[in-house]
């Protein structure tokens, strides 16, 4: 995918989570995601806090974290968390924004709405359903510029097993796109759809 089709790719994520979570209920909103911490409420805010806050904003969030990125992330998402209350419509209102993180591309965001979209969706059993050039965009960006610790940690050879992807070298972890999505970026959700040898190098 060209950066182009990638941007277009966001869009459309950003827009089909919107419609998916417009009618959620309070208790669902509640509900914990697989975000340590965080409930989907948070996650959504979290996807949301690109598209309104901008980067003066965010650095100085960063000043108040004392220049951790994780902790600037934890104040802007509780921000917008509280000053919005409509947060699907802010998605699919600015679906189009093309935002990428310094020094990365569009693989990042798109990253982040596919993995954030599964934090929420898995836990309120919400279907979720990715094309092959999308997955592989983020499988490639996990295991490469996204840096996923696993990777580095066991030294297995990742292949999906409903499209043609794989990286690294050693005893085969197989499994779906979604659920080696979900493990190569920490969630263990996706652990019991996985098999092969090198699963037992996972822990």
């Amino acid at each position: 995918m060209n950066d182009d089709e990638i941007f277009a790719a966001i869009a459309d994520e950003r827009r089909t989570l919107a419609d998916q979570v417009s009618t959620l209920t309070d208790e669902q909103w509640a509900t914990p995601s697989l975000c340590v911490e965080w409930t989907c409420r948070d996650v959504l805010a979290h996807l949301v806090v690109p598209l309104v806050v901008s980067i003066p904003a965010f650095g100085w969030a960063m000043i108040k974290a004392r220049g951790n990125f994780d902790r600037a992330n934890l104040i802007t998402t509780a921000d917008v968390a509280k000053r919005h209350d409509d947060l699907p419509k802010i998605l699919r209102d600015k679906a189009n924004k093309r935002f990428t993180p310094p020094g990365y591309g569009p693989a990042a965001p798109l990253t982040d709405i596919v993995i954030h979209g599964l934090d929420i969706r898995r836990p309120l059993g919400l279907s979720a359903g990715f094309a092959p050039d999308i997955a592989r965009v983020v499988l490639d960006f996990v295991t490469d510029k996204g840096g996923a610790p696993i990777v580095k940690r066991a030294r297995v050879r990742w292949s999906a097993t409903d499209l043609d992807w794989s990286h690294g070298d050693g005893p085969t972890v197989e499994g779906p796109a979604e659920s080696l999505m979900l493990v190569l970026s920490g969630r263990d959700a996706g652990l019991p759809e996985l098999r092969g040898d090198g699963v037992a190098h996972l822990g």
